[in-house]
């Protein structure tokens, strides 16, 4: 894990500093190719300079955000934003599931509108997979 996102974690509370440190080994573990890195000051994996996954600590929560993730068609993903992104909240590591949070991450992998040229374009995004 990047010590930058290390860091991020650590300075959290204890408890979202667990669903924090359990987001990062599992996205990490899904997605070795992914690089990681600290992005507008929060947690984010990207494949090919594109942002797939990042977390972030809001004031009640910790938001798991999927830049493509209204094209998954999982109900559990809220949509967030005007764009294809979609999110899910923890307020607890138990609320964690793997095996969602696998099957998630497959998404991503698969499914990916080209938010890396999203200011070139004007806001326009093109779907790449």
């Amino acid at each position: 894990m990047n010590t930058a996102v290390q860091d991020y974690n650590n300075a959290q509370n204890s408890s979202d500093q667990e669903i924090c440190h359990q987001l990062a080994v599992l996205i990490d573990e899904n997605l070795p190719e992914a690089e990681n890195k600290i992005w507008h000051a929060h947690p984010v994996w990207f494949l090919e300079g594109n942002p797939i996954v990042g977390y972030s600590k809001l004031k009640n929560d910790v938001r798991l955000l999927f830049w493509s993730g209204q094209s998954f068609d999982e109900e559990q993903l809220a949509n967030e934003g005007s764009f294809k992104a979609a999110e899910f909240r923890y307020t607890s590591v138990d609320q964690i599931n793997p095996s969602d949070l696998k099957r998630w991450l497959a998404k991503a992998r698969k499914i990916q509108w080209d938010y890396k040229n999203i200011v070139k374009r004007k806001g326009v995004l093109i779907r790449l997979k």
